[in-house]
């Protein structure tokens, strides 16, 4: 049965598919703690500057606003089957707890706390489900990983893709559905929107892209799509379907729903263009067996820097996105290159709102004049960078595969420590090579070592959280950083390169073997809070986790171009 429910989420068709939750944890918190949980999310207002942009261009984007509330309702479904009937019965309950829940709901896109290791927040939610809703309820892992092994290789190709889901047919056996079945009402709206923007735009390469997305929601196929996002040359700069694989935590195969909807900023892009060319040099002198290096990167590498508009479903809950390095298909990634997407208005904000009030408590007064909006913004792009290189396409025991399908579940927390702290390295290389300033040097570690306590407090259930805390541990072990007897933290300035570069290496070489038991021993082993890190931790109470922002151009841009609603809209 379909329902229309409108929410923050926009006017969408959403399918009650679950019954209550299974089971109910021992305590839940109250409307007082709820408040004082979401508070760790500081509210900013994000603001685009839309002056430059002819009518048309703003009806077209006024289009992918409405496309983009539509991946909010899938990514729900995805995450789990019962959070279209939850959020439903929230929306009507008035009581303080109600309006709490909703609340957090809303934030974390679910009933569980992104921040406290998906404890759930709400009564009758069950934990967190590690399959989330790409399997068939009931199915265990082992089931599913026989079923594939089973398969002949097309077959089990198109079972692990990242645009199935698995559902049992008619006759109880697993099946693969394509997203453009499983999900086929919202997709039919979505390619319509994007069809109805692209005529609009008198932008080429925009045109072409949303064209080509359309077909692909409706086909299943994406390649030509990702190609015509790689080339994608245009003052608005969107990214919409299917990405991430952080919320598979099974196999990390299946691909989450998401929206970016950012402004270029020309300027800054066109300062960052340099670090497209040294790509390759970097590859090439990883720290790493030659055997291990690409010899020939994807012929393109843009770096894009925008100004968030909007962004929803997988983009918008609980910590908020800084930059993204896609596509994630390493078809395209491998004959292509990826793009690298710097959402500088939200990097910004964070920096203010919690990165420097965190390096006031974590780090000592003599270090804190070395915090960096300037080193802050260049790690990230590093960081986005260093996806794009190192071992990708690999061959366990004699098969071709990918590190992301060879190591499965580990493989979101090692890619992101991998991307961190090869993003080091490599920063360290271009200032070696005069590329960069010789300055940054001074600033890119102390600024790093701030915003590890920034990220760990993520969650170390979290990809990001859980890397940060293998490369903090890492440091430790080896003397680059040390306690100081007040308990704040410091660079080791003649120890930190090299223990960088240990690192950097040691990752690289896991992924490239495919070795699944060594990823997940070596994140048991140094991805936890240990007792030092932990009272840091512990005195950053009071400083925002991250920000939640409110897309006040976008909430404009709709109001302007897109008409006056019958439905009411529920606001955070």
């Amino acid at each position: 049965m379909k329902r229309t429910l409108v929410s923050l989420f926009g006017a969408v068709l959403l399918s009650g598919t679950a019954s209550a939750a299974e089971k109910t944890p021992a305590r839940v918190p109250d409307a007082a703690e709820l408040k004082r949980m979401t508070a760790r999310f500081a509210p900013v207002e994000l603001r685009v500057d839309l002056k430059a942009l002819p009518d048309n261009e703003k009806r077209a984007l006024a289009k992918l606003v409405q496309a983009s509330k539509l991946m909010d309702a899938l990514f729900l479904r995805q995450r789990w089957a019962g959070n279209e009937t939850l959020l439903l019965d929230l929306l009507q309950d008035e009581s303080p707890d109600g309006r709490a829940r909703l609340h957090a709901f809303l934030l974390d896109k679910g009933p569980w706390s992104s921040l406290d290791e998906a404890r759930p927040f709400i009564p009758g939610v069950p934990p967190k489900p590690e399959a989330a809703n790409f399997y068939p309820a009931g199915a265990t892992k082992a089931q599913v990983e026989a079923w594939v092994k089973s398969l002949p290789e097309a077959q089990q190709k198109e079972a692990t893709g990242f645009y199935t889901t698995l559902r049992r047919g008619t006759d109880g056996k697993l099946i693969s559905v394509p997203y453009s079945v499983e999900y086929q009402g919202e997709l039919a709206q979505a390619a319509t929107l994007l069809r109805e923007a692209a005529a609009l735009t008198k932008q080429p390469t925009l045109k072409a892209f949303l064209t080509a997305r359309a077909d692909a929601f409706l086909s299943n196929d994406y390649y030509a799509s990702e190609v015509a996002w790689m080339k994608l040359d245009a003052s608005i700069e969107p990214t919409i379907g299917p990405y991430e694989v952080y919320e598979d935590n099974w196999f990390n195969y299946k691909a989450a729903f998401e929206s970016f909807l950012g402004l270029r900023d020309a300027a800054e892009t066109q300062k960052l263009a340099k670090f497209s060319g040294q790509l390759q040099d970097l590859e090439s002198n990883l720290p790493i067996d030659p055997k291990l290096r690409n010899p020939k990167l994807g012929a393109l590498a843009p770096i894009r820097v925008v100004n968030s508009l909007f962004s929803a479903g997988d983009a918008n809950r609980g910590v908020q996105t800084a930059a993204y390095n896609l596509p994630n298909d390493e078809r395209v990634t491998q004959e292509m290159g990826s793009k690298r997407v710097m959402l500088k208005n939200v990097q910004e904000a964070k920096f203010e709102r919690v990165l420097v009030p965190i390096a006031k408590l974590a780090l000592p007064q003599k270090d804190q004049q070395d915090i960096s909006f300037d080193a802050f913004f260049t790690h990230i792009l590093m960081h986005e960078l260093m996806h794009g290189l190192g071992p990708h396409n690999i061959t366990v025991a004699g098969k071709q595969t990918t590190v992301r399908q060879a190591l499965q579940a580990a493989s979101s927390a090692f890619e992101e420590a991998k991307a961190d702290i090869s993003g080091l390295w490599a920063l360290q290389r271009l200032v070696d090579q005069g590329v960069l300033d010789k300055s940054l040097e001074r600033t890119m570690y102390t600024t790093f070592l701030a915003s590890a306590f920034r990220s760990i407090r993520f969650g170390i259930d979290e990809a990001h959280g859980k890397g940060i805390a293998l490369q903090l541990n890492h440091f430790l072990d080896t003397g680059a950083v040390k306690v100081n007897p007040d308990g704040t933290f410091s660079v080791v300035p003649e120890k930190i390169r090299q223990s960088v570069t240990s690192l950097t290496q040691q990752l690289m070489e896991i992924q490239g073997r495919g070795d699944r038991k060594a990823a997940e021993a070596l994140l048991a082993k140094m991805g936890v809070v240990r007792p030092p890190v932990q009272k840091v931790l512990e005195r950053l109470k009071d400083v925002p986790v991250d920000i939640a922002p409110n897309y006040v151009t976008a909430e404009e841009l709709a109001r302007d171009f897109s008409g006056p609603s019958a439905d009411t809209a529920v606001k955070k």
